[in-house]
């Protein structure tokens, strides 16, 4: 048990010596641009990564307020569980996050993903988040931004984002619950950086 644990941690260790800082900063400064030019962020992910969605979201929407600083407009697609049974049952796993995004998403707006794989791979139900295929492809059709936040390497998220924070793993047996924790110390991170630099007056 101690040499798992062991383990474990000494790959949290490389993991997040392998995360780019370039990457976070770029992060920060496209959602202060999307903030400064009035657009709305929406967040979506599977699984564990839904969790860490909601949780984003609602530290975006909190978390960097200081005095009078513009607050982000900001949406988690993970949250309305009736509208994503309905949209399961009547149009499809893959409509779940598009077709929310289809009322809402337009030019100067960011769409961020979470996904551990990054939409990349095969389970027992067959190919891996077909939803987060089609929120990409809206995005880039709506002249949106993509922020990925990702793991091992990257999948279809890194090659379609503007932007792609990406988790670094040296053991795939434990990269799942690696890259989830990580993903919530990444959006944790960039929630403090906004609001530090609102306290100093710098945005």
């Amino acid at each position: 048990m101690e040499l798992f644990i062991e383990h474990f941690l000494d790959q949290v260790k490389r993991s997040v010596e392998g995360i780019s800082v370039e990457e976070i900063r770029s992060a920060v400064e496209l959602l202060l641009e999307v903030r400064g030019a009035g657009g709305k962020v929406f967040i979506m992910g599977n699984g564990g990564s839904a969790s860490t969605a909601s949780h984003f979201a609602c530290d975006l929407a909190k978390w960097p307020n200081v005095g009078n600083a513009p607050r982000f407009k900001v949406m988690s697609l993970t949250d309305n569980l009736p509208l994503i049974t309905g949209l399961i049952n009547d149009c499809g796993f893959k409509s779940v996050f598009s077709e929310q995004l289809r009322a809402w998403l337009g030019p100067g707006d960011l769409l961020i993903g979470i996904s551990v794989h990054g939409g990349v791979g095969e389970g027992d139900a067959g190919p891996w988040s077909p939803n987060f295929s089609e929120a990409l492809r809206l995005a880039k059709e709506r002249g949106a931004k993509i922020l990925g936040i990702s793991g091992f390497d990257g999948g279809l998220l890194r090659e379609m984002a503007d932007v792609c924070i990406l988790v670094p793993v040296g053991d795939p047996e434990i990269g799942i619950p690696l890259v989830e924790g990580l993903h919530v110390v990444l959006h944790h991170l960039i929630c403090a950086t906004l609001r530090e630099l609102n306290s100093k007056g710098f945005v």
